[in-house]
């Protein structure tokens, strides 16, 4: 197989995910899955398919007309607010979108006239970490005016916690956006059918609260592909965090220097990355760079020590010893890199599906 190329181990995905649809089913919460940083797999959508997750959402509609030709017919959510400019686009092919703009949600309902379609509306509150979301205060004014106009439903509001500014979802947070929803049901008559609270980061509060309220949806991404919790990136109890894996090729072996030398000034990427003398080391370059990956996103294996990365080159110290030109090493992944490599259209993806000889790990309470 060619390097560099992502290794996703499709068993593995699936455990993850069906773990996490136990675990929530029991709080009364659903899995919405994401699958922004698969660039619309139809493998892995699959696999989760076969797990029980029954929804899915994507920020890129590309990614889900991608799904669509595939012959994906459940639920698909766009996440990011719709660009005006797509809104025929979003029609077509997503069943709900989050929105937080009243004239994005006008020309929805125009398309959705236009087509004979019922287009859903997730309303998106702000509750701190000022990402997307349409101030509390507003919410009511902007419920009623999404009622009026035809041929669209108000599905129901949600919001985003931990992606722009790291607000912790918690107790209080939550029980605002609970409050919210049971106050848009009492002026306006009926229920909202979703009241999605979050991402991946609001699974330790789903899981430990008391008291989820009104919340009945995640929208999940990072815990199902890498088995981690977006907060403090540790491994979720039961999960695979290696699931989807880096696999990199060395095409330069050689014993240098660790110290450059010579006056020193912008790399090509701003500042070079300090480096420690340690005399003379086995300097191993992999054939993957800034332009495929995160190389502050990246896990070596065990012997090797990242030093920096440029375009096209990931720099590392194997110690004293030199690695043969053409050997493939396995690199872990967090967020950031998956989602870089994921896209790169210069790193292949591999699915995986055949068994796996140790077996999986239980599910905590099963």
């Amino acid at each position: 197989m060619t390097a560099p190329r992502l290794e996703v181990d499709l068993e593995k995905i699936e455990h993850n995910a069906h773990a996490l649809v136990v675990k929530l089913a029991r709080r009364g919460i659903s899995v919405t899955a994401v699958t922004k940083a698969t660039l619309g797999a139809p493998e892995i959508v699959e696999a989760l398919c076969r797990a029980g997750v029954t929804a899915f959402a994507d920020s890129r509609i590309e990614n889900i007309e991608t799904l669509r030709e595939a012959g994906t017919s459940t639920t698909m959510t766009l996440l990011r607010t719709p660009m005006l400019s797509q809104v025929q686009r979003v029609v077509k092919s997503a069943d709900v979108s989050c929105n937080t703009e009243i004239d994005v949600i006008r020309e929805l309902s125009l398309e959705s006239g236009r087509t004979g379609r019922t287009h859903g509306i997730i309303l998106m509150v702000e509750l701190g970490d000022l990402r997307e979301g349409i101030m509390p205060g507003d919410l009511k004014r902007i419920a009623r005016d999404t009622l009026k106009l035809p041929n669209l439903v108000l599905a129901g509001i949600g919001a985003n916690l931990a992606c722009c500014s790291g607000i912790v979802p918690d107790d209080r947070n939550m029980s605002e956006l609970s409050i919210l929803a049971d106050s848009i049901d009492d002026t306006f008559g009926g229920t909202l059918d979703i009241v999605t609270g979050g991402n991946s980061a609001n699974l330790q509060w789903a899981l430990d609260s008391p008291d989820t309220g009104r919340i009945n949806d995640l929208r999940l991404g990072e815990s199902i592909l890498l088995g981690r919790e977006p907060l403090h990136r540790q491994p979720i109890d039961g999960l695979h965090t290696d699931a989807i894996t880096l696999v990199a090729e060395v095409i330069e072996s050689k014993m240098k220097p660790s110290l450059p030398w010579g006056e020193v000034a912008q790399a090509a990427f701003g500042e070079p990355t300090p480096q420690t003398d340690r005399g003379e080391v086995a300097r191993t370059i992999f054939a993957v760079g800034r332009q495929d990956i995160d190389p502050l996103g990246l896990v070596p294996p065990d012997g090797i020590d990242l030093l920096g990365a440029s375009s096209d080159h990931l720099i590392t110290n194997s110690g004293s010893k030199r690695l043969a030109i053409g050997t493939e090493r396995t690199f872990q992944v967090n967020y950031s890199a998956l989602v870089r490599a994921m896209t790169s259209p210069f790193v292949s993806k591999a699915f995986i599906a055949a068994d796996y000889k140790k077996p999986a790990p239980s599910i905590p309470g099963q």
